[in-house]
């Protein structure tokens, strides 16, 4: 038995039909007041970040050290990775078992203990231990949050709400630039912009006490009672009723799988393993097009590009963050009215172009500034600009949508995992390549790869604009075993038709 609801609540057949059910991203502020206190993990996330690329600056003059070794340099930045990295690993799972709730609830606890470690630190070792608890914390929160959303969210509002986290991303970035042009002239800079950090983690924890558990969680949990108490105050009675009748639809097919799922369980399964590769290719891409070598290495960056003095780096990148955020704010609008294959793929044409620009800056770039300088930080700025809208939502966003409930945590978790590893790969070797090969040639490469996730994009993900989570699913499985594979009935096949040729459209 498989299940397939052409018009299920949400899908573009049912909101046709039932055009009044419609609802927008503010016409309930219970859901808005759930995304924006999820998003605080997003917060965290960000800020860690940025807040290093200033922090790092002020490291270096406290420890001598550091100051002598791009490798020490590279490990302060990089150890929060390795922590998220197991924090992702782990996500999915303390995801499924314990819930969204409780998970957002232990990053906090693990985030604000990092928080306190760094700022104590007598020497870059301790600090390297406190940039592993925090990196702990934030990889939790980088696969919780962006589910918990979207198993709280309307399908056509899912894509801007999710992309909110992306949005309190950029905004943490933001803010880190903020703190740490604050803390400039005061004493112990480095520890009061790391300090700082562990404020937003108790606050999330705080409000979360207060929020309701995933309601498609509790009712997968066989917590019914509790899932349409939460749904009561998202819906109308009208549309309540279709929401309930969805998931235990849902229900159903998930209890006809029996087994619990494994990570090689992800492998066996042919559609499965399409849906991953998508998902994690997306975010490994994410990664290897340059975004956080831009982030964490601005400062450095602009310094490198001849502005010497660490406030006038700081207040450039401060600019940079500024665009990250407006972009990303862009892509909350485009996300759910273009769909997200288009915009990842005009996203990567512009960073193509930028990265470009930033390659010939260094290459003609001579001491002290200058046209060529200038250059530099206009590449900067015009990455960010075309990135955040585009691919900074949306492999975030496709991954909360792409996989089944069964397999949504663990697979979730694994591609937040393949981030993570990216991430660590590109921040552990930027500086390092620099130095050895030129920062000119690195920006090259980084156009390369943007060229090859252009094609990635085009060959290996599906249009998901406004389609249910079961409607996803059934778009893995035409594409696993095509039209005639003989799940379902004609009925159902010829449903699929017109579901996948909408996507196209959509994608077109």
């Amino acid at each position: 038995m498989t299940l397939t609801i052409p018009s299920a609540p949400g899908s573009s057949g049912y909101l046709d039909m039932y055009p009044e059910r419609r609802m927008s991203y503010f016409g309930n502020s219970y859901i808005l007041g759930l995304t924006v206190t999820a998003g605080i993990g997003g917060l965290l996330f960000g800020y860690d970040t940025g807040v290093i690329s200033g922090a790092l600056l002020y490291i270096k003059d406290d420890f001598q050290v550091v100051k002598q070794s791009s490798f020490l340099q590279e490990t302060i930045v990089s150890m929060a990775l390795v922590g998220a990295m197991l924090g992702a690993a782990a996500g999915g799972w303390i995801n499924d078992y314990y819930g969204r709730k409780k998970a957002t609830m232990f990053a906090d606890v693990v985030f604000a203990a990092g928080a306190i470690v760094m700022a104590a630190a007598p020497d870059p070792y301790v600090l390297i231990a406190g940039r592993f608890l925090v990196g702990l914390g934030v990889g939790v929160a980088s696969v919780t949050a962006p589910v918990y959303i979207a198993e709280a969210s309307p399908s056509e509002v899912r894509g801007g709400l999710v992309s909110t986290n992306v949005l309190m991303i950029t905004g943490g970035q933001f803010l880190s630039y903020l703190i740490n042009s604050a803390f400039t002239q005061v004493p112990g800079t480095w520890r009061w912009m790391l300090g700082v950090s562990g404020v937003p983690a108790v606050v999330q924890f705080v409000l979360m006490l207060f929020m309701p558990e995933s309601p498609r969680w509790l009712y997968m949990k066989n917590r019914k009672e509790e899932a349409i108490l939460v749904l009561s105050k998202m819906y109308d009675i009208s549309r309540l009723e279709d929401e309930i009748n969805h998931l235990a639809a849902a229900e159903e097919e998930e209890k006809l799988r029996k087994h619990t799922v494994s990570y090689m369980e992800v492998f066996r399964s042919k559609e499965m393993r399409l849906a991953f590769f998508a998902g994690a290719g997306l975010q490994a891409f994410q990664q290897f097009t340059g975004i956080n070598t831009v982030m964490y290495y601005s400062p450095t960056i602009v310094q490198m590009a001849g502005f010497h003095s660490n406030q006038l780096a700081l207040l450039l990148s401060l600019i940079v963050a500024a665009m990250n955020a407006a972009g990303t704010v862009v892509g909350i609008y485009f996300i759910d009215h273009c769909g997200r294959k288009k915009l990842a793929l005009s996203s990567l044409c512009g960073v193509f172009i930028s990265l470009i620009i930033l390659s010939v800056s260094f290459f003609k770039q001579s001491d002290g500034g200058g046209l060529y300088g200038w250059l530099a930080v206009l590449g900067l700025a015009l990455y960010i600009a075309f990135f955040a809208p585009g691919m900074g939502p949306v492999p975030w966003t496709v991954n909360s949508e792409i996989y089944p409930q069964q397999y949504r945590g663990i697979c979730g978790g694994m591609s937040a995992t393949v981030n993570w590893i990216s991430n660590l790969i590109v921040a552990q070797t930027f500086l390092s390549v620099a130095e050895a090969a030129g920062t000119g040639v690195t920006f090259l490469i980084l156009a390369g790869i943007a060229v090859l996730a252009a094609v990635f994009v085009i060959v290996f993900v599906p249009e998901t604009q406004g389609l249910t989570f079961s409607e996803v699913e059934q778009i893995w499985k035409e594409r696993a075993w095509g039209s005639n594979s003989g799940w379902g009935s004609s009925s159902e096949s010829n449903d699929m038709d017109g579901l996948l040729e909408q996507g196209s459209q959509s994608g077109s």
